[in-house]
């Protein structure tokens, strides 16, 4: 019997954020469960985040980059989740 794993997408709104971010992404790589999936959102970065985030080669990573800067994080996260492939977020 072949089990099922869900996909996950994993959620990363990200403004300004290089300073952690890979200690954030080391965390998801870290996990025990693998079939994920990352949502990238970058809010108009003007910092190196998104040199970062480019540099890991793995289909999992999905990349996007807001059209115009959200001031609430609730709209960034809502667009994030549009692009979400996963059963669970």
């Amino acid at each position: 019997m072949k089990k099922y794993f869900p996909l996950v997408s994993i959620i990363v709104n990200c403004h300004n954020g290089e300073k952690f971010l890979k200690e954030c992404i080391q965390s998801i790589i870290d996990q025990t469960y693998k079939n994920w999936e990352i949502i990238f959102w970058d809010n108009q970065s003007t910092d190196s985040s998104s040199k970062i985030f480019k540099k890991y080669k793995d289909s999992r990573f999905k990349y996007f980059l807001a059209t115009k800067h959200s001031k609430f994080l609730y709209e960034a996260r809502n667009y994030a989740i549009e692009k979400a492939q996963g059963d669970f977020i």
